[in-house]
């Protein structure tokens, strides 16, 4: 049991007796580690909204729950201080305790869960018709290390990659393979040969579609402009007249922003197409593509045996493409369950939804109609045809009941939260309360514009350039720390730093927020970096290398722990904290805090490497002490940066 753990259990008891029981929890939250060690080791500042809650002076309360609590074996110091805080400083002879129980064990002394859980992380999950980006870093990296964490502590964990293999994408790629395909090409290279096909067929519908939306979208920008031309030059004495105005003039220009940028990128897209002959020749004769590669997928889900031939046929080569990019990056998934997997399932669905009078006809489509919502959500369109929501909550049944699971993740793209929003409710309404279903959305890699990150020629970056710029930038470094290593062990060197340098980079966000991109920041020997700590650890290493030990003998022949001076005790307090910090990442499945800490621990221990020598240690149990304290945050730090999917070097 983690301290945090058990000083809340503590707690708890004496909580109980005083709050509302549906407060006790919040209650409990507001025990924290302390933000300076001048208060001690960890913080209780529940006093002040129980006071509020109950008519007493918070300093009263805190007294009183200092007397109520038992914690004589676990703290030196009780203290309770301003209007109402209470301090708590550890035992040292708890914290060696603990440390010798950490020393001893592979797990680092973290415990299992108690209630393990059944937990589904639905993560990466391409388009398998089109080659990965840079957007599927984020969710890969972010869903991995959450399997990781869950893992660790003890839950049955279920990775799941839900490909998009059965959608239009595929419709395109048919369409192309039947009128443009390069054959030569394809025997070549099938894979590039399918891209192209697939980004030739994208361009076309984008021009006929640009055509087809750029007068409406021009007349619009034009009636705005005609708005905002009038409502300017109006005259208004009234103050509220004018504020309205004001608001009224803003709106229109913040809309007119919006509309001009999307008139100048139809127009952008249909000059393009106009720049190329050939393309314009292939757009001429296929006028209709949007609506024939709709036929084309029509076609393939009613399994037409030409199409399903060609899907039979394309498929295990895009599946082998995006493996060898999961492989550079050591991704792996349980089960790899694509939309095609649920087809046969999707008729079943929507009569189930019919049966059950929670989906209703509409204009000839199925839809479900949810409080709170202004559109429904359709489960089947007039033609007949199923989308992403049905294939979602065929999704959801087999999961509840093929995998027992207790909690659902689905890492996926902020931008994705109303059709989440949407399809848990429904999902809830169809009988599915119990399970945890949760969005763990994530912001967008922008480039140093501040937009979306995007190659010169303004296409979005592909994922294996960037693993390929990650590890050369990489092994430069590793050529020039280390001249005189072999070639070969350079190489690794580069692979290991550069595939973990991008990892960090994203999981070192906060997954909600939009992050610049940068190759040079990512690979910094300073800073919150994978690459700072992975030297970290190295040195660390290096110093039990140096005096012939290793983490191994170390657990075999444990010794006391001696804090001749601050910063070993505060290092190991922060050792001891690994398990609450992965406890803290669970909570809003943040794997940000966990870089955190390592961050943090990564720091302490080159301020324990300043102050603290180990050779010259003044005795030989001091020397074993600290040597210890190096196995254990040589242990942390490799399996903290193993948890968040980021491989660790002994030398570098």
């Amino acid at each position: 049991m983690n301290a945090l753990e058990a000083i809340r259990n503590r707690f708890a008891v004496a909580l109980a007796d005083i709050a509302e029981p549906d407060k006790v929890d919040s209650l409990l939250g507001m025990i924290r580690p302390a933000q300076d060690d001048k208060f001690g080791d960890y913080q209780a500042n529940c006093a002040m909204p129980l006071g509020k809650q109950l008519g007493r002076p918070p300093r009263d309360i805190a007294t009183g729950l200092v007397a109520a609590v038992s914690l004589d074996d676990l703290c030196d110091a009780v203290e309770v201080a301003g209007p109402g805080f209470i301090n708590l400083t550890l035992k040292e002879d708890w914290i060696k305790s603990r440390l010798t129980e950490a020393l001893s064990d592979d797990a680092l002394g973290v415990q299992k869960v108690e209630k393990p859980r059944n937990v589904v992380v639905d993560f990466s999950s391409p388009n398998v018709a089109k080659p990965m980006h840079v957007g599927h870093i984020r969710s890969t990296v972010i869903g991995d290390a959450l399997a990781k964490i869950h893992r660790f502590l003890g839950h049955r964990v279920i990775t799941d990659n839900h490909l998009g293999d059965w959608g239009t994408q595929f419709g395109m790629i048919i369409y192309g393979y039947k009128h443009f395909v390069d054959n030569a090409a394809y025997t070549a290279d099938p894979v590039v040969e399918l891209g192209r096909l697939y980004k030739y067929v994208r361009v076309i519908m984008d021009y006929h579609g640009a055509v087809a939306q750029l007068p409406a979208a021009q007349e619009l920008l034009d009636k705005q402009h005609t708005a905002l031309t009038r409502v300017s030059g109006e005259q208004h004495e009234d103050k509220a007249a004018l504020k309205k105005q004001k608001k009224d003039i803003a709106r229109l220009k913040e809309k007119m922003v919006d509309q001009q940028a999307l008139v100048e990128k139809l127009q952008q897209t249909i000059a393009g197409a106009q720049s190329d002959t050939g393309l314009m020749s292939a757009a001429d004769a296929h006028a209709d593509i949007a609506k024939s590669v709709l036929a084309e997928t029509v076609k393939l889900h009613e399994g037409d045996t030409e199409n399903k031939g060609l899907w039979d046929k394309f498929l295990p080569y895009c599946l082998a493409d995006i493996n060898r990019l999961y492989d550079r990056l050591n991704i792996r998934f349980d089960h790899v369950l694509g939309e095609s997997f649920y087809h046969d399932q999707l008729a079943a669905v929507v009569e189930d939804f019919i049966q059950r009078k929670i989906a209703t006809e509409s204009d000839g489509a199925i839809c479900v109609f949810l409080d709170g919502y202004d559109a429904p959500m359709i489960i089947r369109k007039q033609d007949g045809a199923y989308l992403y929501p049905t294939t979602d909550l065929a999704t959801i049944q087999y999961r509840a009941e093929e995998w027992q699971a207790d909690a659902m993740l689905y890492v996926v793209d902020h931008r994705q939260h109303d059709h989440f929003d949407k399809l848990f409710d429904a999902a809830r309404l169809w009988g599915y309360k119990e399970a945890e279903l949760t969005h763990v959305s994530f912001g967008t890699v922008l480039g140093d514009d501040g937009k979306p990150f995007k190659t010169r020629a303004g296409d979005t970056v592909g994922l294996e350039g960037l693993l390929d710029e990650a590890e050369s930038r990489a092994l430069a470094i590793a050529i020039e720390q280390n001249p005189e290593l072999e070639e070969s062990r350079q190489q690794e060197i580069g692979r290991v730093v550069g595939i973990g340098a991008l990892k960090y980079a994203d999981l070192s966000q906060n997954r909600s927020s939009d992050y610049k991109f940068s190759y040079d920041k990512m690979l910094a020997l300073r800073g919150n970096t994978a690459t700072y700590l992975q030297y970290a650890n190295a040195r660390v290493h290096g110093i039990m290398r140096n005096l012939n030990v290793t983490p191994a003998s170390l657990k075999a022949q444990t010794g006391d722990f001696i804090f001749a001076e601050p910063v070993e005790r505060q290092l190991s307090l922060q050792l001891l904290r690994f398990e609450e910090v992965l406890n803290d990442v669970l909570v809003e499945y943040k794997p940000n805090l966990l870089c955190n800490y390592l961050f943090d621990l990564a720091q302490l221990f080159a301020r324990f490497f300043d102050q603290c020598p180990v050779r010259d240690a003044d005795s030989q149990a001091q020397q074993k002490s600290r040597l210890q304290l190096c196995a254990l945050t040589s242990g942390t730090l490799t399996t903290g940066l193993g948890l968040l999917g980021i491989e660790s070097l002994e030398r570098i």
